[in-house]
């Protein structure tokens, strides 16, 4: 349990410095730099020899190790993740208000449960690009809050809250007279920039309340963004820690961005990040068109991202064999209509890898009468013809703005990983 915590905090700390895809891949990297990786230019040439690397691209990085007896057809190890999260995305010409307050026009950014994020103080991250192109992150700390309308003025909230995303979903961020203050003046002022010399920005919402262990024995975890933070935390915490064997597969991290919205982007899982890197690595040992190809069919892709665990008070909305819980193990997600990639020679290795691994794993499967989510697994097989398995580990509240985990689960995901990328599925 000790492990289990030590892991769990440091994943808090992974989230805390990730309010948004763009600083979670900044993360990422300072802390690969920090154990010796090497950052690869996509502009530069690659590597031709073993060693650690990585590379980003916007708000996604992929990092490998290629081992020392790596040849042209040498496989992949590979795990995939997702640095986004459901969100808020600040809109052009984002300062508005009315009645004396300052509010911030923004975008829904995938599928967030709205009501998750009303009454929280909210911070503003994300990239600043100057008109000469220069990139910088930003984060404001506790700005804005979407504010709950008194249940004095609406009796019926209770009976069931309904909330317009136009409407509604306005926060405030200050008093004032809107066509005299500029939200965008306290941005450039938190980047360091005049705003006359911003070009552009992806900023979203991210809440502020630092991640917290609770529960009677202290077994649960609750954090923002732990879809799919605790998946990239636990893939980069594994790459670093694995000792990789001589004859193993390339071992590669691929953390996607964009995934909440389709990943069809130039760094989500449905472009060409990740197939473009591969080709690379395999180019820099020599391989052939052909060689390649076989590398490709003798790779595996472990696609972690979270899943549902039995909520307690809405069993009917679960499968009623299937019944996943927290601190139960990793999750194998199985959906007979491909929306998760696992089939029978997957599951095979995820049970063995597991087995190895020590780390006892749960299936999940949907209700037939409740629409099934979908990962970057399906995208990965189909892009690349690898066989995927997608995993991840069991929460509560998914897509709130404060979701909950065990604290077990997230090292248990960790160790499984670090065990796959030494010595590969085999």
């Amino acid at each position: 349990m000790s492990d289990a915590l030590a892991h769990v905090n440091d994943l808090g700390a992974f989230v805390s410095a990730s309010p948004s895809s763009f600083h979670a891949a900044r993360e990422g990297a300072r802390r690969l730099t920090e154990a010796g990786f090497t950052e690869v230019l996509e502009t530069g040439d690659f590597p031709r020899s073993a060693g650690k690397f990585f590379v980003v691209r916007d708000g996604a990085f992929i990092a490998w190790v290629t081992p020392d007896a790596a040849g042209p057809a040498t496989g992949f190890s590979i795990l995939g993740t997702h640095t986004d999260s459901p969100s808020f995305k600040l809109k052009p010409r984002p300062t508005t208000g009315r009645l004396g307050w300052l509010q911030a026009g923004v975008e829904v950014y995938g599928g967030p449960l709205l009501n998750s994020w009303l009454d929280r103080e909210l911070q503003l991250a994300g990239r600043m690009v100057t008109l000469d192109g220069e990139e910088r992150l930003v984060e404001t700390g506790p700005l804005m809050r979407f504010p709950q309308l008194a249940i004095h003025l609406d009796r019926a909230v209770n009976e069931g809250l309904k909330l317009d995303k136009q409407q509604h979903m306005n926060p405030v961020w200050g008093l004032g007279d809107p066509s005299t203050s500029d939200l965008m003046e306290l941005l450039a002022a938190k980047a360091g920039l005049a705003p006359e010399q911003i070009g552009g920005y992806d900023i979203v919402a991210a809440d502020t309340q630092a991640p917290q262990v609770f529960g009677a024995q202290g077994e649960f975890f609750a954090s923002g963004r732990l879809d799919n933070l605790s998946s990239v935390h636990a893939g980069v915490v594994a790459l670093i820690a694995a000792d990789v064997a001589p004859t193993a597969p390339v071992a590669v991290l691929a953390a996607f961005d964009h995934e909440e919205v389709g990943s069809g982007s130039r760094s989500g899982a449905a472009g060409p990040f990740l197939e473009d890197v591969l080709m690379r690595i395999s180019d820099g040992l020599g391989a052939t068109t052909s060689e390649r190809a076989r590398a490709l069919a003798a790779s595996f892709c472990i696609s972690a991202d979270v899943g549902h665990a039995v909520h307690p008070n809405y069993a009917e909305r679960h499968d009623p064999a299937n019944h996943p819980v927290l601190n139960g193990g990793p999750l194998l997600k199985i959906n007979a209509n491909q929306r998760y990639t696992t089939d029978a020679p997957g599951t095979a290795r995820w049970a063995a890898l597991c087995a190895a691994a020590g780390v006892p794993y749960q299936e999940f499967v949907s209700h037939n009468s409740v629409p099934c989510g979908s990962t970057i697994g399906p995208l990965t097989a189909t892009r690349l013809g690898i066989r995927t398995v997608d995993v991840g580990i069991p929460v509560l509240s998914m897509h709130s703005a404060r979701e909950m985990a065990g604290v077990e689960d997230p090292l248990r995901l960790a160790a499984v990983a670090e065990l796959f990328f030494a010595n590969g599925a085999a």
